[in-house]
């Protein structure tokens, strides 16, 4: 199977082809670690984990990178405004190693819960700052910079196909209504060093040959992505508002530095929405993972919503939405808790999945793979098919949920297995029939007694 993959570069789908036959590299941006990352930036994680997923479902070996951005990211997504580190250094009270530890590990550990597979390699803005003072270097040798009183930036006039990821048109840019770009010589140029304001100040500043200070958040990405990956990888993801600014700038330092094409794939994620609109402090909808727990919801449930929707699409999120898509994946647990295991594949079925999910990761077409097999009683190889989409779904339909039974439900399960000990198996069945007018039906497997509630 080919695996037929939406690129924001060209504006088609396109047949993945990899640089390395049967080797795949992937950069996705990562998180900015001054605060909990919400369910609309998870969201974007859990696309790319199928994407990953996918791929190895396909045969391919993956190399996954994801950054942390730690310095560098400023309020305004661009050269204005506050580092948002150093910002939580002040509400805090705390170092900034010791904020962007705690973020990280809270985001590492929603990644558990929502069984996304971490990346081979986290590197960190501040643990790479030789190779980002390296690739300004380059940059300026090659005559692509320039200096201002507050940092070193990149001409984007000299790099003729500035804007062409997002389309962008320059020249109207540069023809549009006067706007105070300051020192910038065009208003598309974007830092690579931004100094310190007052030496000292700031928890986070590094020695350079053009003065204290700290890199611009679209470096760190181009020097630890190419560090990891080479100067020309396979894809790089992100979501859709990385692509008229970061990913854009991303590029054009890139290929300035290096003369070749940057990344062949360029795949985005749309938005989480909440009400019509990108969820957001001021729209409301911003929950984090452990939010959704304390009001009942299996991070695994919020997986499952987002896989009904193809990646590309925006996906309205309501707890309502929420509940219906809990109830949906217990339903479909229930129901494959039923199928006993024949040892055999179904090959069809697989045929059918994997068609629909290489199809650029359309998910919702492969869930209905899923649920027609799940449902299908008269075929064989079912456990087997339903176990190798799952490693793709990653929702876990196999596990078995640990139900707290009632002690009155115990005491009684205590009961039966005394009489099943013992041989008395009237009384077993008569515990039983107790049990399921409880509201619980019992399995007696190999492992012991599974108790399920009855919905």
């Amino acid at each position: 199977m080919q695996l037929k993959i939406y690129n924001t570069l060209s504006r088609k789908k396109e047949i993945f082809k990899p640089i390395k036959a049967g080797q795949v590299g992937i950069y996705s941006c990562g998180p900015t670690v001054y605060w909990y990352q919400h369910i609309g930036n998870l969201r974007s994680y859990i696309s790319w984990d199928i994407l990953k997923r996918v791929l190895m479902f396909d045969g391919f070996k993956v190399k996954h990178v994801i950054n942390v951005t730690d310095v560098g990211h400023l309020t305004s997504d661009a050269d204005t405004g506050e580092d948002k580190m150093e910002k939580a250094v002040k509400r805090e009270g705390k170092t900034a190693k010791e904020i962007s530890n705690h973020y990280f590990e809270s985001f590492k550990e929603d990644f558990k819960k929502l069984n996304i597979i971490e990346p081979d390699f986290w590197p960190k803005a501040t643990e790479h700052i030789k190779e980002q003072i390296e690739l300004i270097k380059v940059l300026e040798k090659k005559g692509y910079t320039y200096r201002t009183s507050d940092g070193i930036y990149f001409d984007t006039s000299k790099f003729k196909k500035y804007g062409r990821l997002a389309r962008l048109d320059v020249e109207n840019l540069k023809a549009g209504k006067r706007i105070d770009i300051g020192e910038k010589k065009n208003k598309t140029d974007f830092a690579l060093w931004k100094f310190s304001e007052e030496v000292g100040v700031r928890q986070q500043e590094w020695k350079s040959q053009w003065g204290i200070g700290f890199p611009g958040w679209h470096l760190e990405c181009s020097a630890m992505s190419m560090k990891y990956l080479g100067e020309t990888f396979d894809i790089h993801t992100g979501g859709q508002e990385h692509i008229p600014v970061h990913h854009t700038n991303e590029i054009a330092q890139s290929e300035a530095a290096t003369g070749k094409k940057f990344v062949n794939y360029w795949i985005h994620a749309a938005w989480l929405l909440f009400k019509g609109e990108k969820v957001s402090k001021s729209k409301g909808g911003l929950y984090t993972i452990s939010e959704l727990e304390e009001k009942g919801f299996n991070p695994l449930e919020f997986r499952y919503l987002c896989l009904t929707t193809n990646y590309r699409k925006p996906l309205n999120f309501t707890l309502e939405n929420l509940e219906a898509a809990k109830n949906s994946y217990q339903r479909l647990k229930n129901i494959i808790s039923e199928i006993k295991d024949d040892q055999k594949i179904n090959k069809e079925y697989l045929k059918d999945f994997g068609e629909a999910i290489n199809d650029d990761l359309n998910t919702p077409d492969a869930l209905q793979v899923l649920w027609k097999i799940a449902r299908d009683e008269g075929t064989e190889g079912k456990i087997g098919a339903i176990k190798k989409m799952d490693d793709v779904f990653g929702l876990e339909l196999l596990k078995r949920d640990e139900i707290k039974v009632p002690k009155e439900v115990q005491k009684l399960l205590d009961e039966r297995e005394t009489a099943r000990t013992s041989k008395n198996w009237k009384k077993a069945d008569e515990i039983r029939e107790k049990i399921k007018r409880l509201g619980y039906s019992l399995d007696d497997t190999k492992d012991g007694v599974i108790a399920r509630k009855i919905n």
